[in-house]
């Protein structure tokens, strides 16, 4: 086994022993709560007129297990059902799969925090180069203000603002949805503009969300780059600006390539406050509803995603920086 898939292989079994423990603080956590949900269930579905016999077999498709079975067994049965993919059932959308839900919501999801991260880390990464090379005028000063001034506005705040002045006072961009009901989904010309065109207000929301953190990383990691003894050596020695310049870049945007991995992990988690404001029917959205009406399933499921979501990042971050700068391998 080369020392790549050993690596690979040790990640991994150390995500699986993470996202378990998760699974057993999110098991323990759901049962703790006051009134136990799968006995309030279970009540609610004997005062329904069903026999205890039905009510059991319904908590069991619901939650996995039933409600006056032991602890343990319990534990059990949701590990061995959650192994096979089986996420139970949802409660507001009764006889619905959890796992459908989640996998309807996740696209809305993915595809305007990938958009949003990416067009953040290219701008902010060029913004953050020059605000370092420029510090010393006019335009590496309104850089940085920019930069902290962004990243000091909170997400709802800045969801509302996009709003209020592409929507409410320009009338240029949709304000809710996913897109035009007129059109029909699949894969034709109207509905896909109609797509992208609600996305924009997402997408800018999330890019300009972390534009600043991105902005002022890379140029406090170039100005500390700046005072490494190979560029002034290379100064010295006449090399190009150029070259010196793809020194300079390479070396420091090492850190960022770590935090951009995780970045994706945390604003899968916080897309909350995002997909709220633009009723974007993201897991966001579904993890908001899911908490105002007590659905529990739901809730584990979509916490569940978000948590290996965040360890698949971390993982991935970790690969990922081995090979970029060969020295973390040795």
């Amino acid at each position: 086994m080369t020392g790549f898939a050993r690596r690979l292989a040790g990640k991994l079994l150390t995500g699986l022993v993470m996202v378990w423990v998760v699974v057993t603080f999110t098991f323990f956590l759901v049962h703790a709560l006051p009134g136990k949900p799968g006995d309030v269930q279970y009540e609610q579905y004997i005062m329904s007129g069903m026999s205890s016999e039905q009510a059991s077999a319904k908590v069991q498709q619901v939650y996995g297990f039933t409600s006056h079975a032991p602890l343990l067994s319990q534990y059990g049965g949701y590990l061995g059902r959650l192994a096979h993919g089986d996420l139970g059932q949802s409660i507001s959308y009764t006889g619905v799969p959890v796992t459908h839900l989640i996998w309807s919501a996740l696209p809305w999801t993915v595809i305007p925090v990938l958009s949003g991260l990416l067009v953040s880390f290219l701008f902010g990464v060029v913004a953050g180069i020059v605000a370092a090379v420029k510090r010393s005028s006019r335009w590496g000063g309104l850089l940085t203000v920019s930069g902290s001034l962004v990243a000091g506005v909170p997400a709802f705040v800045l969801a509302l603002l996009l709003l209020v002045v592409f929507h409410t006072e320009w009338n240029l961009l949709p304000d809710a949805g996913t897109s035009d009901i007129q059109y029909n989904p699949g894969w034709n010309v109207p509905y896909i503009g109609s797509v992208v065109q609600h996305a924009v207000l997402p997408v800018c929301a999330y890019a300009l969300l972390s534009y600043g953190g991105w902005l002022l990383a890379m140029k406090s990691s170039v100005v500390s780059v700046l005072g490494d003894d190979f560029i002034l050596a290379s100064e010295l020695r006449g090399i190009a600006p150029v070259t010196r310049a793809r020194y300079i870049g390479r070396n420091a945007i090492l850190p960022l390539f770590t935090v951009l991995a995780l970045s994706f992990g945390v604003m899968f988690a916080g897309s909350f406050f995002i997909e709220d404001t633009f009723d974007y029917p993201g897991l966001g959205d579904l993890l908001l509803k899911s908490i105002g009406t007590r659905d529990y399933p739901v809730m584990a499921g979509a916490f569940l995603l978000i948590t290996v979501s965040i360890i698949v990042a971390n993982i991935l971050a970790d690969l990922c920086y081995t090979l970029i700068d060969p020295r973390v391998r040795r």
